[in-house]
């Protein structure tokens, strides 16, 4: 018995110094190809010049890459690759991921001499570029003062006291997924002084707005969690294709894509807390979908910012990932 015992033992020694090793010669070639921070903020520079250029080799594409523009599945070469005119300049919002290997982005630029917004990731493997993905909305207002530079707070260090772990970050984010869907602000920790832009406008805290025609009226004057907790958006069906990959600590900012889904069957729904309006009732509007990117900006264990950059696209449309 004594020698089974001696032989098991010695059999798991074994094994967990393989295991070591194994682990050990892994971490050597990860840390051999894999991308820090720096070097992640760098390559998004190289790929956003590497668009203006119209040129895919200046950039470290994969011969496979996956590439989605809008929704649709293109080739290196196509959709802003060929409209692409100048890089970001003011508007710049970066959330590299280390451990992910991907990085996050949100960018005013032009394309054909025009300003549009950009939300991109990009997963690196082995040094290159697997994954590109964009949003690329048109900037209605070329001089809208929310669109010429971020936010401080969305480009600032969280001081480490305040600062959450990357799990928690992800955790949170995608609890926003959760509160908007169900419209229960309960179900994301929002900070008092959440503020959210969605393409460049403020939908929340507002100054009040008595007219309802007026943006949200009374709805846009509320704050992050109380807007959700009104039932104003009832009309959003489902939110598909959630992907809350990428986070930084030291911002504090996680990057979360989805894909609204919009039927539009029901035009009317009772809303909460509004005073003057007991009922929502919709636009004759047809269905749609809506693919967006959100930057949440994060620290304590509270959302305090939100920058989101979406797309209107026809209903059910596939997302380009399937």
């Amino acid at each position: 018995m004594l020698r089974v015992i001696a032989g098991l033992v010695s059999f798991a020694v074994l094994a967990s110094v393989s295991l070591t090793a194994q682990a050990a010669s892994t971490g050597k070639g990860s840390a051999a190809t894999s991308c820090d921070r720096a070097c992640l903020t760098k390559l998004t520079d190289t790929y956003l010049a590497a668009l203006v250029a119209h040129d895919p080799s200046k950039a470290p594409l994969a011969s496979d890459i996956r590439f989605v523009e809008n929704v649709t599945r293109l080739k290196p070469g196509e959709g802003l690759w060929k409209t692409a005119s100048a890089v970001p300049s003011t508007f710049k919002i970066y959330v590299p991921d280390a451990i992910a290997q991907q990085v996050g982005f949100i960018g005013v630029m032009q394309a054909e001499g025009k300003p549009v917004q950009l939300g991109l990731r990009l997963k690196v493997e082995g040094g290159k570029i697997t994954e590109a993905e964009h949003i690329v909305v048109p900037v209605r207002d070329p001089n809208n003062p929310r669109l010429q530079a971020p936010r401080v707070p969305l480009v600032s260090t969280v001081p480490d006291g305040y600062r959450d772990s990357r799990n928690r970050l992800l955790h949170i984010a995608a609890s926003y997924y959760d509160a908007l869907d169900n419209n229960n602000g309960s179900l994301a920790p929002f900070a008092d002084d959440c503020v959210r832009y969605e393409n460049g406008i403020q939908t929340v805290r507002n100054p009040v707005q008595r007219d309802p025609s007026q943006g949200f009226g009374l709805a846009g004057s509320l704050g992050c969690a109380k807007q959700l907790d009104t039932n104003f958006f009832e009309y959003i069906d489902t939110i598909d294709n959630r992907r809350v990959w990428i986070a930084d600590e030291e911002t504090g900012l996680a990057v979360g894509f989805s894909h609204f889904r919009h039927s539009m069957k029901t035009r009317e729904f009772p809303v909460f807390g509004i005073p003057g309006m007991e009922v929502r009732k919709m636009p004759d509007q047809r269905p749609f979908d809506m693919p967006a990117m959100h930057v949440f900006k994060i620290w304590g264990g509270q959302i305090h910012e939100i920058e989101a950059v979406g797309l209107s696209a026809p209903y059910n449309s596939p997302t380009g990932w399937e």
